[in-house]
């Protein structure tokens, strides 16, 4: 079952989920906008020899998006992060691009939409563009929102937990 954007709102209040800053304009009727940071990283291919390693930290650039806004390249992959800190402890979190977004050919997780229950942290969001686009910081990039769970359950707790900036892969990990 997915929490209805009145239970979202409830919950924050209560403390059982927490987004954070919170912006009751941004509920919707079962999910609630995040916002685009004003920083991303790129991968640099460069000082990757042209190649990204599963096995090995990538190097990546730090790139700022200012009140003007900043033009994503098409085939590239920007990793971006919201302003937004969620936790949740009794819920799966998942989040979506919004249909507004996805309609300007903006995709804004190539796969990791899901979390698991007890993330605590920013959301990484894999942007990738179909043609070029300007994007700006504070924009509603996409939508979290809640399943409820049923039974016994363990938390998550892994690499990416309690994270305080976008987070590049760390896949290379796993084969420690």
């Amino acid at each position: 079952m997915i929490l209805t954007g009145r239970q979202i709102q409830q919950k924050v209040q209560t403390g059982e989920i927490e987004i954070s800053p919170f912006d009751p304009t941004h509920v919707n009727p079962n999910s609630y906008d995040l916002t685009l940071h004003n920083q991303m990283l790129t991968y640099e291919l460069e000082s990757n020899d042209g190649v990204l390693d599963m096995k090995k930290p990538n190097k990546a650039h730090r790139l700022e998006i200012p009140e003007h806004g900043l033009v994503l390249q098409p085939n590239r992959l920007y990793l971006g992060r919201t302003v937004e800190f969620t936790k949740t402890m009794n819920h799966v979190p998942m989040i979506e691009g919004r249909s507004s977004i996805g309609r300007l050919g903006l995709f804004v997780h190539v796969t990791a939409g899901f979390g698991d229950v007890g993330f605590a942290g920013f959301w990484t969001l894999e942007i990738f563009a179909v043609q070029p686009i300007r994007i700006y910081p504070g924009v509603r990039i996409c939508q979290i929102f809640y399943h409820q769970i049923e039974g016994d359950f363990d938390l998550y707790k892994s690499k990416y937990q309690n994270n305080s900036d976008i987070q590049p892969s760390m896949l290379y990990k796993d084969w420690q």
